[in-house]
């Protein structure tokens, strides 16, 4: 007999009560405040049909997918066969996002949702790639989406929306950050770049916030012909001086880049409800938080159409939040296209800044420990005073009486528990302490 494992697959890992409280407390009030906009709570399968999780709008993600080999007879047949073809094998995927399913779940649907469509959901995703410190393969994802909003009204409330759920669950030193994907297909393309080519230097462009300008530089050169890689790293430093002079006339930007066969009667239309968004969200967030027009914010997924956004904190480097427009992906599985657009909170990233930023076995203000001799005490009276507390609005457990009580209490108050009594039988309202922390 093989051994059993007891620790959890690569990358995937065991949550302890201590988080697990925690993460469902940041769950509920991130739903309070999305449910105050009208967003609705749904859920979609972890398993998806493994085409749709290959379409071509997935970026990097495509080559993370955890795969699931077909099963029973028909897992049979492919294998018997003289040429077994690996892709044959395969008819299911685990998800690596919640927008690919989100599109299938509105397709299929639709008749029975409200237009427009307003979701929000939160759930695993799954992706195989490489296991470091606070990256996994399996972490959940915290998603609103409107589907069947063109006008930027959908940008506006899904921006206020994420931030203010930000701002319930503790955070406040946060900039949001904007840009519209086809203000970098304009670049680039003025650049000579063919439409093949805008994918891979969108992905390059989103490396830059990790690595800076000059650590894309190799692989621009790699990926690209010299000339054009070349003509890429100097517009990207340009862009990077105006972000720099902190211009905040959009179209000048842009003029000032030098570049003849920029069509500006088309980049206004795209600037001017930029504009608005930045502006109106401003006025919202109340000085609460910040909002910034990036030129280079590029965001990896293929299929944002329009408007993309992240939320930063400003005491650390990466991202809290993320989403744009994705105009096309209803299309191209059914007969219309539908407008979309959302935004994901990073909820792992979310999760663990809270647990550094709090002390382990933070108490519970309603968490009580029921404590009973169990060779003296009846154990119905035990469980009708445990009733008794419940009514009082208190989350009971009940406790065997140790020998030695101090190392008891002590246990308790490492598990969050922040009031205590002492069961006496023949007593109607027992003594509630609380610990001394």
């Amino acid at each position: 007999m093989t051994e059993f494992t007891v620790t959890p697959p690569s990358g995937m890992r065991d949550i302890l009560p201590n988080e697990a409280y925690l993460r469902d407390t940041v769950v509920n009030k991130i739903l309070d405040v999305y449910r105050k906009y009208n967003f609705e709570h749904i859920e979609t399968p972890s398993l998806e049909n493994i085409d749709n999780l290959k379409r071509q709008d997935g970026g990097e993600n495509l080559s993370l997918i955890f795969e699931v080999l077909k099963r029973g007879e028909k897992l049979d047949q492919e294998l018997q066969s003289d040429k077994i073809n690996r892709d044959n094998l395969i008819d299911y995927g685990l998800r690596f996002d919640l927008t690919v399913p989100l599109v299938r779940y509105y397709v299929n649907n639709q008749a029975n949702l409200a237009n427009p469509f307003k979701a929000i959901q939160i759930g695993s995703v799954w992706r195989a790639e490489r296991p470091q410190k606070g990256r996994f393969r399996q972490f959940t994802q915290c998603d609103i989406d409107i589907i069947g909003v063109k006008e930027e009204s959908a940008e506006i409330e899904l921006i206020d929306a994420t931030a203010n759920a930000l701002l319930a669950v503790g955070f406040n030193d946060f900039e949001v950050i904007v840009n519209d994907r086809r203000l970098l297909a304009f670049i680039v393309t003025a650049l000579g770049f063919t439409s093949d080519e805008l994918a891979k230097a969108y992905i390059l462009i989103d490396k830059i916030d990790k690595v800076g300008i000059e650590g894309i530089k190799n692989e621009a050169i790699s990926t690209f012909q010299l000339e054009k890689a070349n003509a890429l790293m100097e517009m990207l430093s340009k862009l990077d001086q105006l972000v720099q002079a902190n211009n905040s006339d959009l179209v000048n930007n842009f003029a000032q880049l030098g570049l003849n066969n920029l069509n500006f009667v088309e980049l206004e239309k795209i600037i001017q409800p930029l504009e608005n968004v930045l502006r109106i969200c401003r006025s919202l967030s109340q000085d609460k938080y910040s909002l910034k027009f990036e030129p280079m914010l590029a965001r990896g997924m293929g299929y944002y159409t329009g408007m993309i956004f992240e939320i930063k904190a400003k005491s650390i480097a990466y991202s809290l939040a993320g989403g744009g427009r994705y105009d096309n992906m209803i299309g191209k599985i059914s007969n219309r296209n539908v407008p979309a657009c959302g935004f994901s909170i990073g909820f792992e990233r979310v999760i663990g800044l809270l647990l550094e930023n709090s002390t382990n076995g933070n108490p519970d203000l309603n968490k009580l420990a029921l404590i009973y001799n169990p060779e003296m005490d009846k154990l119905d009276l035990v469980m009708k005073e445990l009733s008794n507390l419940q009514n009082m609005n208190y989350n009971v457990s009940v406790i065997p009486r140790k020998k030695e009580i101090s190392k008891q209490l002590n246990q308790l108050i490492r598990h969050s528990f922040s009031k205590y009594c002492i069961f006496k039988q023949g007593e109607q309202t027992q003594l509630i302490k609380d610990f001394n922390i």
